[in-house]
């Protein structure tokens, strides 16, 4: 997940998901777990952020 959004800033979940086929709600809880653990960080508000 962190190397599709290295690649292109602008990958939706459904991207991602459609990428590692898995569910978008299995992208959702890893990128919440990312940004716990601290390796993942959201700038901005959720429409016009990344």
């Amino acid at each position: 997940m962190i190397r599709l959004m290295k690649e292109n800033t602008a990958i939706t979940i459904a991207e991602m998901a459609n990428a590692c086929e898995v569910s978008t709600r299995s992208i959702e809880r890893n990128l919440k777990n990312l940004q716990n653990q601290g390796k993942l960080k959201r700038i901005g508000p959720d429409k016009g952020g990344y």
